[in-house]
């Protein structure tokens, strides 16, 4: 039974057009070219970037964020209460008016102690401050040596500036070592980020980032087998030009640098349009969509590589959604924070007395009143 999934599954007219075979893409007379079996090896590369990134971030990030000064909030902690820890844990972190009133009584706490309490409680689940500088120190540190090395693979090919190139000769291309390794490492690095998604900071767009991890994933093992590498190394690139810029300027964020934040979040603004709602579709996409046609008829794997660019860009399209809502508050004046992230929960009473503790910060923002985030 394996054995007939397996041959339905790589039935060549399903991944490849009329005519040809996967014996046609076998190496010979010195040409090598892609195969599916190549992408094993991204497995245990992924969990190698999970053991690099936990040195990243415990050698080189941490550090990098004392050197900027990045500080942690005071968070006041939830006094142990068992009636009210358990009903947080088995039930809901945001309790309604009803449950608030039923907590009190059954917990001897007043309404307004129950209701701190939660908020408290939620305060303390959310992440530190140095883990989100962490966490974006090390991406941007993977996207733009992506980008660089991505560029260093394109820049001289013909592709690069004549997109029909793309498909000359297609799927009889031959495969580059610089084009392996650039396909290689960045598979490996999205499969380390699904397998990190669950520890790592939870933002509004959680089950997006799933699909775009998911949707990634397939499209690069996809365009790997299929011989779609010119088309994917050009879509590579263009998505890692605009990532590296939102890092930084969470990491400026984090550090308090509201202006350096401010400024690399227009200019990430900007190349996100740009690259993910105008050459994507308009180049990228139409490259993919309609100039095959000229060479063979449309297959499976035409429609389905298609079908998976659409979600992508779906996918983009909320973010810029997303990305413009904050652009416009900046433009205005008003406080700007990531559209993505919760924000901090605090008590009026709480604030005053910590202030009153200690003092305003050095930057003269109170402890407690840090909310003014221009991305997370």
């Amino acid at each position: 039974m394996f054995q007939t999934l397996y041959s339905y599954f790589w039935w060549e007219r399903l991944w490849l057009p009329a005519n040809l075979t996967w014996a046609d893409l076998e190496d010979r007379d010195g040409r090598v070219y892609a195969k599916a079996s190549d992408l094993y090896i991204t497995l245990p590369l992924a969990f190698l970037f999970l053991v690099v990134r936990h040195l990243f971030e415990t050698y080189v990030a941490t550090p990098l964020a004392g050197l900027l000064n990045v500080k942690e909030k005071i968070r006041l902690k939830a006094t142990p209460n068992a009636v009210l820890e358990k009903f947080y844990a088995a039930t809901t972190k945001h309790p309604k008016q009803a449950d608030v009133e039923m907590l009190s009584k059954k917990s001897g706490c007043t309404v307004r102690q129950v209701e701190r309490w939660f908020r408290r409680r939620r305060n303390q689940d959310r992440p530190s401050l140095l883990k989100k500088f962490r966490e974006a120190s090390w991406r941007f540190t993977f996207y733009l040596i992506a980008f660089i090395a991505g560029m260093a693979v394109i820049v001289d090919k013909p592709w690069f500036y004549d997109l029909r190139e793309v498909w000359k000769g297609y799927p009889i291309q031959s495969m580059l070592p610089s084009q392996y390794w650039y396909y290689m490492i960045e598979l490996s690095f999205y499969w380390s980020l699904l397998f990190s998604i669950a520890s790592d900071v939870k933002r509004k767009d959680f089950k997006e980032q799933i699909i775009h991890h998911v949707a990634t994933i397939i499209l690069i093992s996809f365009s790997w087998f299929a011989n779609y590498i010119r088309a994917g190394t050009l879509i590579m690139a263009l998505h890692d030009s605009s990532d590296y810029l939102l890092e930084s300027a969470k990491m400026f964020n984090y550090a308090g640098w509201r202006n350096t934040c401010n400024n690399i979040f227009i200019v990430f603004a900007a190349v996100f349009i740009v690259t993910r709602l105008v050459i994507l579709p308009f180049w990228i996409m139409h490259c993919t969509v309609f100039y095959p046609l000229d060479l063979y008829p449309a297959f499976f794997g035409y429609y389905f590589f298609n079908f998976m660019m659409v979600v992508l860009q779906s996918l983009h399209i909320f973010w810029a959604y997303l990305i413009i809502r904050m652009a416009q508050k900046f433009i205005t004046g008003k406080v700007v924070e990531d559209e993505r992230s919760d924000r901090e929960e605090t008590d009026n009473s709480e604030e005053e007395e910590e202030v009153a503790k200690n003092g305003p910060l050095s930057n003269g923002h109170p402890v407690l009143n840090n909310n003014h985030r221009k991305t997370d």
